[in-house]
């Protein structure tokens, strides 16, 4: 009797699992969403501006059904598009980016890379991001420089490492940002410095969320900070949360909307659009896209 109880115990536990991977691998990580969130950081008395927070589509050349409901994102007819990072997860991903993106290239927008527009993907035990100082691995290079030069000629701004005044929706919006931390490409020193004072908002990038850049943008006087890289966890727990964040970030700040510690600055951080091809699950953590509505203070 005790071996047939244990016997049931197990296949249902095996059942269960089975169910959660089908479900994670087949239907969440297509279960494309928009994120709405109202940021005060306008000066009283101004008009609103929306900005589409895009990041991690991690494109592929046959993901169809993604790129389709990135292009509609347009309809949302945004003041100002911006990327933070790892747009490609394969050698022949641009046309691909192309296709989700071309409609949103008619927008003001701007952008920084991640580990991922450079270098493919390369399999890893997903029990190694749980190790702080897990050695990084780079797979096959990426067309960075083409996908650059699709954004630049489009008219977004490159911040990689870079700093400039972009007109959107009737405002000066002072941006900066840096290539990414993760893999050590950030440069801040470089760039950094206060707030201008002829902008109308500011708006800091970075691809990876580590805090002591964070600090650093927020101490500039940036009001607003959009980091992507953490997939908002990809496999969270239900009334848990993320597990991980493949950063310095607490698990609290996964993804979402918070105010940065010790500062008047916002953080965002997108969950993002896509999964590690050799990972490509998604648990009560579904792929986003956000809209951020600027309003005053």
């Amino acid at each position: 009797m005790r071996k047939r109880t244990l016997f049931r115990l197990a296949t249902a536990t095996l059942a269960t699992g089975a169910a959660a991977l089908a479900y994670a691998s087949l239907i969440e990580r297509n279960m494309f969403t928009l994120r709405r969130f109202d940021v005060p950081v306008l000066p009283t008395g101004t008009e609103p501006l929306r900005v589409l927070h895009l990041s991690d589509l991690h494109m592929t050349p046959n993901q169809l059904r993604k790129q389709q409901w990135v292009a509609s994102l347009a309809a949302l007819d945004p003041d100002l598009v911006v990327v933070t990072g790892d747009n490609m997860a394969h050698p022949d991903a641009v046309p691909g980016v192309l296709r989700a993106l071309q409609p949103l290239l008619d927008y003001p927008g701007a952008f920084v890379f991640g580990s991922n527009d450079y270098t493919g993907p390369v399999w890893k035990s997903p029990f190694s991001y749980f190790l702080p100082d897990r050695e990084y691995s780079e797979g096959t290079e990426l067309p960075y420089e083409e996908l650059r030069d699709v954004f630049t000629r489009a008219g977004w701004t490159d911040l990689n490492n870079r700093r400039g005044t972009i007109k959107a929706g009737g405002r000066a919006i002072d941006m900066i940002g840096v290539d990414d931390p993760h893999i050590e490409r950030d440069d801040y020193p470089a760039v950094a410095g206060p707030v201008s004072t002829d902008a109308d908002l500011s708006i800091a990038l970075t691809h990876s969320p580590e805090p002591p850049l964070l600090d650093e943008m927020a101490a500039d006087g940036f009001g607003l900070l959009l980091a992507g890289h953490t997939h908002g966890g990809q496999v969270c727990v239900p009334g848990v949360g993320a597990l991980v964040t493949n950063c310095g970030l607490p698990r609290s700040m996964a993804k979402g909307l918070h105010r940065w510690p010790g500062s008047d600055s916002w953080l965002h951080v997108s969950a993002g659009l896509g999964t590690h091809p050799t990972a490509p699950v998604r648990f009560a953590c579904p792929p986003e896209a956000s809209l951020l509505t600027l309003i005053p203070r």
